[in-house]
């Protein structure tokens, strides 16, 4: 999830709704249900069709089946550990950051991942790995992948091992949809000590880099895939795969499964702000001159400017999130968090009082302490956001916990994916599933 935490690429955390404040918190009966455990990190959850199984990615390399009661296969259904490159046993945001199966998987059993791949040759020598997105297939029952058939679909080489994104995701056109974060560092801006390379506007603005972006292609044609026709920048000056930019860290985005089908990203903030946004076809979510509603202040990030231009450099207006919280690094007395936690609009029937919530999350309250925050926000009669925290009744005093992700089932049920540690250690990972109370 990634800083998602460290100061140097500090994120932001509370949530001020497009000028909505928070409304009181009702009908809030939930509670985690323990499902399962033994991760280290666990990052994805996606049903597996044909059953009630469940796959679950781990950061630190492997994904596993997992049966509707919680109980983990002994053999993994993916190990990547070897493919890559050295993670730290401290914090560390890179590894397994995304899998999902392709739309047809039952027929064809095709899925993809991404994780972080050691530097390829061709990256500058200076930068730090690659990021890669592959396509590997499952043996005929399923369970488990064919550890041959990695095929290679995109690679982004990354200046720094943070604000990697990862999350990757079918639409409902069929195309696969990719979330990466700017690379890295703070600002958006070069190390000036140690010039990578970064273009002036950074690279979350700049149309000449994957960085910072959502993207878009189609796995089922071309070799090894090709732009759909109606990308925004088919046939401009612009990186061809780019859906919208703008972005700093998208940590998960999330097709709504119901409604008008908006794809929702939580873009994690650097001191003040953390935002969810909705993201539409050649948008331009403001990273790094907005944070959040606010003017981004590249001297004083904690002190947001009074004016910023209204459009980038590339003559995009803005576009605002649905929403925003204030970041603990601000200092401010109504901060909620300091990562925060991306989820999915409830479509499913338990919990029939979240009906059209998007439910999501923030890591922690604290860098040293395990204190992750739920929250859901509701969108108005007038089409604003508003947004409350919710407490699970089996957590009552919170939680003591980091929460790194939620999954969603084939029913349309929620999980909570947590640990109890800030770094790539030990088997604290546990899957919680949400449930009535």
């Amino acid at each position: 999830m990634l800083t998602r935490f460290l100061t140097v690429c500090a994120p932001a955390a509370v949530l001020l709704l497009a000028s909505t404040q928070p409304f009181a918190a009702e009908n809030q009966g939930f509670a985690l249900k323990p499902f399962a455990e033994g991760f280290v990190s666990p990052t994805t959850l996606v049903p597996l069709p044909g059953s009630q199984n469940l796959i679950i990615a781990d950061q630190a390399g492997v994904a596993y089946v997992v049966s509707k009661d919680g109980k983990r296969a002994e053999e993994p259904f993916l190990d990547v550990r070897q493919r890559l490159t050295k993670l730290n046993a401290a914090f560390d945001e890179r590894g397994l950051l995304g899998l999902t199966l392709h739309p047809k998987f039952a027929e064809n059993k095709k899925f993809f991942v991404v994780y972080s791949a050691p530097k390829r040759p061709s990256a500058p020598e200076n930068w730090d790995h690659t990021m890669r997105l592959a396509q590997f297939t499952a043996n005929a029952d399923g369970l488990s992948a064919k550890p041959d058939s990695e095929k290679i679909i995109l690679e982004i080489d990354k200046p720094f091992f943070n604000h990697n994104g990862g999350a990757i995701t079918f639409g409902p056109d069929g195309y696969l949809y990719i979330a990466t974060g700017d690379g890295g560092h703070r600002n958006d801006e070069d190390d000036k000590s140690k010039p990578r390379g970064r273009p002036p506007e950074g690279n979350a603005q700049s149309l000449q880099t994957l960085m910072g972006k959502v993207l878009r292609i189609d796995i089922d044609k071309g070799d090894p895939y090709s732009v759909p026709q109606d990308n925004p920048f088919v046939g401009k000056n612009a990186k061809p795969e780019i859906w919208a930019y703008g972005l700093r860290n998208p940590w998960r985005i999330s097709f709504d499964r119901g409604g008008s089908h908006e794809l929702f990203a939580a873009d994690v903030g650097q001191d003040a702000f953390e935002e969810v946004d909705i993201i539409v076809k050649g948008g331009n979510y403001g990273w790094n001159i907005k944070e959040g509603f606010h003017c981004f202040n590249k001297e004083n990030p904690k002190k947001p400017l009074d004016d910023c231009p209204d459009h980038g450099a590339n003559g995009d207006k803005l576009i605002d999130p649905i929403l925003e919280y204030k970041n603990l690094n601000s200092r401010a007395p109504d901060a909620q968090g300091i990562s925060i936690t991306g989820g999915y609009v409830y479509r499913g029937k338990a919990l029939p009082q979240w009906q059209g919530k998007y439910i999501f999350a923030d890591w922690s309250r604290a860098w040293v302490k395990a204190a992750g925050v739920i929250f859901a926000a509701t969108k108005g009669a007038d089409g604003k956001w508003s947004w409350e925290k919710i407490t699970p009744a089996s957590h009552p005093d919170g939680l003591d916990l980091y929460i790194t992700a939620l999954g969603q089932d084939a029913d349309g049920e929620l999980y909570i994916m947590t640990n109890n540690s800030n770094a790539l250690i030990g088997n604290t990972g546990k899957v919680f599933k949400i449930v009535p109370m």
